[in-house]
C-alpha cells in the first residue's frame, strides 16, 4: 500500500502535490521572514496600520537583534516596488572598505583574500543606515515605532536553539573579542558557556544603542522637527555622534580599520535596479555589485530553451540550467564588481539578448563542459574588452574552439568537501513584505553573524563581508578591495512583474546557491504552473562550477569544482546514472531548495499568497 501510495503522489501534478508546509494566504498583508519571531514583530507592525515598508523595517531590526545569521553592524539591500509610481527601486545599504583596506595592506599579512572573521572582515555598517533611508522615503511610522519590537527583545526574549547553538559551537572564537565574549558567554567557565535554548538573552548595550538611536529621534521631534529631520538626527547619532566614536573605537581596539571619516562619509543609495523579460516577466535584480545580475544572465541563455518540453528535473532539464548557470557565473566571477567605482562593468553586454545567445550555442549537450570560462560581452555594447590579456593570463582561451584544456585555477581540490559546502551554503535571512495599497518589499541583509566581532560596548556585530572582495585582479578586476568600495556581495533579492503589476517577490539566503535556488524557484512557477508554496519546497539542484565568494583565505578554499552537483535524495536511480556518464559528481540532500521566502499577488482574487520553504525556520504570517 506504500509504495502504491508513493506512486500515486508521484504521478499527480506538480502543481496539485501536497506540501510539507501550508500556504499562507492573506488579503490585507503579509509579512515572512527567518525567524517566527521576526515575522511577528512585521505583524505588529501591520496591526498598527504601518506599511509594508514600515513591517520589512520592523523585521529587519528583530531578525538583526535575533542574531539571525546577521546583525546591526551588516548590510541591508532591498526592491522596493512602489505601488504610486507603479516602478521598482533598488536601496544599497551595503557598506564600504574602511580606510586602509589595501591589496597591499592585506598580501603583507599573508591573506590571499581579507579573512572571513573578526575586525579586518569589517566593511562600514550599513544596516542602520539603509533601514532609516527605507523609513524616511517609503514608510510612514517612527523609528521608535519600528524598532519598538527590536528594543523589547533587545531587553530579553526567550533564545530559540539555533541561534543559542551557534554560539556554543563557536565560542573559543567568541572569546578573541572580549565584546562578544561578554555578550555570548552568559554561562562563562561551564561546561556550556552559552544560553540556552528558551532562555531569556538580554543584550544591554544593543538596547542602549537603540535608545539613543530614539532619542535623538524624539528630541528633534520636540525641537519642532520634521519627521525626515527627525530620522535623520537618528541617523546621525548613529554614523557621525557618539555611537559613531564608540563602534570607531571598539573596532580599531580590536584591529580592526574604521575610523569615523569612513562612517561619516557612507551613505545609502536609491538606485535603478537590473532588468530582464523571461517570456512576459520582467525580473527585478539588484546592480552587479551584487550577483543578481546572474539570475538574469541565465534566463536570457534559458529563453532559447523549451525547458517546459524537456520535463521538471528531467535529465535533460538538470544539464541544461546547470550549463546555463556556470556560464553566468563564469561572467559573474570576472565581471561583477562595485558599479560605484572604476572601472565600469560591461553589464550591458552581459545582459543584451545577443550575448545570451552566443553563450547558449556554447552548451554541449552530451556532457559537462569543464573549461567553461568568462566570454566576452564588450562587442554587444559597441566596445573592446580591455582585458583580454587578463582573461589570457587567466588560463581562458576566447576562442571556445580551441579551448582544449581545463584553466589551473578551476581543477584543484584541495578543500575537504564539508568545508567547500559550508562555505557555499553560507547564509543570511530574507524578508519579504507586502500589503494591500501595493507596496511590496523584497530584502536580503546580512553581515555581523555569528561568530560575530562586536564593536566596543555598541552591541553591534561587525560585517564580516570584506571576504568578498579579491586582491588578484587576474581573478576579477572589478573586485580587487580598495578603500571606499564596495565588495561584489551574494545578497539577491528578487522583484517579478507581469503585466505591469506585481507578479512574484523572493528571496533566499545560501550565499553562492542564491541565484541558483531563486531561479529555479522562479522556473518552478513560470514553467512548471507550481504553486509558490510549491515551488519553495520543490527539488532544486546547485552547482558548484563557480569560484566561492565566501570562506577561506587561500585560493584553494575558492576554486571551482567543475562538474559537482547537489541532486536531492529522491532523484530516480536513471537521472543519476544519466548525469554521472556525462561527467558530473553527484552529492546529495534531502532538502535542496534553499530556504526560499515567497509572495504570489492573486490578481484575480485580489489575495496574497505566501510561501517558505520546509527548509530552516523561515516562516511568515498573513492576514
Amino acid at each position: 500500500m506504500a509504495v502504491i501510495s508513493i506512486l500515486t503522489i508521484l504521478t499527480l501534478p506538480l502543481s496539485a502535490q501536497q506540501t510539507q508546509k501550508p500556504m499562507l494566504y492573506g488579503s490585507s498583508w503579509m509579512a515572512i521572514t527567518g525567524k517566527p519571531l521576526g515575522a511577528t514583530a512585521g505583524a505588529m507592525i501591520f496591526q498598527q496600520k504601518g506599511n509594508a515598508v514600515d513591517a520589512a523595517c520592523a523585521m529587519l531590526a528583530a531578525t538583526c537583534t535575533m542574531w539571525d545569521t546577521l546583525n546591526w553592524g551588516g548590510e541591508t539591500q532591498a526592491l522596493i516596488y512602489n505601488p504610486k509610481t507603479h516602478k521598482v527601486i533598488a536601496i544599497n545599504a551595503m557598506g564600504v572598505a574602511p580606510t586602509g583596506a589595501t591589496v597591499e595592506f592585506f598580501k603583507s599579512k599573508g591573506y590571499n583574500f581579507p579573512p572571513e572573521y573578526g575586525p579586518l572582515a569589517a566593511t562600514t555598517p550599513g544596516t542602520p543606515g539603509g533601514l532609516i533611508y527605507m523609513l524616511i522615503n517609503y514608510g510612514t511610522m517612527s523609528l521608535k515605532q519600528v524598532l519598538a519590537p527590536a528594543m523589547h527583545m533587545a531587553a530579553g526574549y526567550a533564545i530559540e536553539a539555533q541561534s543559542a547553538n551557534t554560539i556554543e559551537r563557536n565560542k573559543d572564537l567568541l572569546k578573541q573579542w572580549p565584546y562578544s565574549k561578554k555578550v555570548f558567554l552568559t554561562h562563562a567557565g561551564e561546561n556550556r558557556e552559552a544560553p540556552e535554548a528558551g532562555e531569556i538573552f538580554v543584550q544591554k548595550d544593543l538596547l542602549q544603542t537603540l535608545t539613543k538611536m530614539v532619542d535623538a529621534e524624539s528630541q528633534a521631534l520636540k525641537k519642532g522637527k520634521s519627521r525626515k529631520e527627525a530620522l535623520m538626527a537618528a541617523y546621525d547619532r548613529f554614523y557621525k555622534g557618539d555611537i559613531a566614536q564608540e563602534f570607531v573605537r571598539g573596532c580599531q581596539e580590536q584591529g580592526g580599520l574604521i575610523t569615523m571619516q569612513d562612517l561619516a562619509k557612507w551613505k545609502p543609495i536609491e538606485e535603478e535596479p537590473l532588468m530582464v523579460n523571461y517570456k512576459g516577466v520582467d525580473v527585478y535584480k539588484l546592480q552587479q555589485w551584487t550577483q543578481g545580475p546572474v539570475m538574469l544572465q541565465a534566463l536570457n541563455i534559458l529563453e532559447n530553451f523549451d525547458l517546459k518540453a524537456m520535463g521538471y528535473n528531467s535529465t535533460k532539464y538538470i544539464h541544461t540550467v546547470y550549463q546555463a548557470m556556470n556560464l553566468a557565473f563564469a561572467d559573474r566571477d570576472f565581471y561583477y564588481g562595485d558599479s560605484y567605482a572604476q572601472p565600469n562593468e560591461p553589464i550591458k553586454g552581459l545582459l543584451s539578448k545577443e550575448y545570451a545567445k552566443q553563450r547558449a550555442a556554447l552548451i554541449q549537450y552530451d556532457k559537462n563542459d569543464q573549461h567553461i570560462g568568462p566570454g566576452n560581452p564588450y562587442p554587444f555594447e559597441g566596445r573592446q574588452n580591455p582585458y583580454i590579456n587578463l582573461l589570457k593570463k587567466r588560463g581562458f582561451e576566447m576562442d571556445t574552439t580551441k579551448r582544449n584544456f581545463a584553466p589551473k585555477h578551476d581543477l584543484s581540490n584541495n578543500s575537504p568537501q564539508d568545508e567547500y559546502q559550508d562555505r557555499l551554503l553560507r547564509g543570511t535571512t530574507s524578508i519579504e513584505a507586502a500589503d494591500k495599497e501595493g507596496w511590496v518589499v523584497s530584502i536580503t541583509p546580512s553581515g555581523g553573524w555569528l561568530p560575530a566581532c562586536i564593536a566596543g560596548n555598541t552591541g553591534m556585530g561587525m560585517s564580516q563581508r570584506m571576504q568578498s572582495f579579491v586582491l588578484d585582479s587576474v581573478l576579477n578586476p572589478f573586485n580587487v578591495v580598495a578603500p571606499g568600495k564596495r565588495p561584489r556581495v551574494t545578497l539577491s533579492p528578487s522583484l517579478f512583474l507581469k503585466e505591469g503589476k506585481p507578479y512574484l517577490s523572493a528571496a533566499v539566503q545560501g550565499g553562492d546557491t542564491q541565484d541558483q535556488n531563486l531561479l529555479q524557484f522562479f522556473l518552478n512557477v513560470s514553467e512548471f504552473d507550481m504553486t509558490v508554496q510549491k515551488a519553495t519546497e520543490a527539488a532544486n539542484f546547485n552547482t558548484n562550477q563557480l569560484w566561492l565568494s565566501l570562506g577561506g583565505t587561500k585560493t584553494a578554499d575558492r576554486e571551482p569544482k567543475p562538474g559537482q552537483i547537489l541532486l536531492n535524495n529522491d532523484t530516480p536511480e536513471t537521472v543519476r546514472d544519466e548525469l554521472k556518464k556525462m561527467g558530473y559528481t553527484l552529492s546529495f540532500d534531502d532538502r535542496t531548495s534553499g530556504p526560499i521566502n515567497a509572495i504570489y499577488f492573486d490578481w484575480k482574487h485580489n489575495s496574497l499568497w505566501g510561501g517558505s520553504s520546509n527548509h530552516g525556520e523561515d516562516y511568515g504570517i498573513g492576514w
